[in-house]
């Protein structure tokens, strides 16, 4: 078994307030969450509204598909134009580790 999880960085555009925050942070969690089935939330940052953080983590016997399904989650940040990839970590874990 393998997890898979990232880390993402994220500015936010024309954000003035926590309310309009939330209004870009959660159709991405959603998105990501409907599109791949992975576990997804905000995890940082919630107190600044134009900086936010969001974890990802995914299950797979496999780890091509864990990869295919990583790479495709950090596609989808990347590609809204609303925010501002700044980092991503990623990091897969798998049963042999200790």
């Amino acid at each position: 078994m393998y997890v898979g999880t990232l880390s993402f960085d994220l500015l936010l555009g024309d954000v003035r307030s926590l309310k309009e925050k939330r209004s870009v942070v959660r159709p991405i969690v959603a998105e990501l969450h409907r599109t791949y089935a992975v576990s997804v939330a905000e995890t940082g940052d919630q107190d600044l509204y134009r900086r936010a953080r969001i974890g990802l983590a995914a299950v797979s016997g496999d780890t091509g598909h864990l990869t295919g399904v990583l790479d495709r989650c950090e596609r989808l940040v990347a590609a809204r134009p609303e925010v501002e990839l700044l980092s991503v970590r990623r990091r897969i874990h798998s049963d042999d580790d200790e």
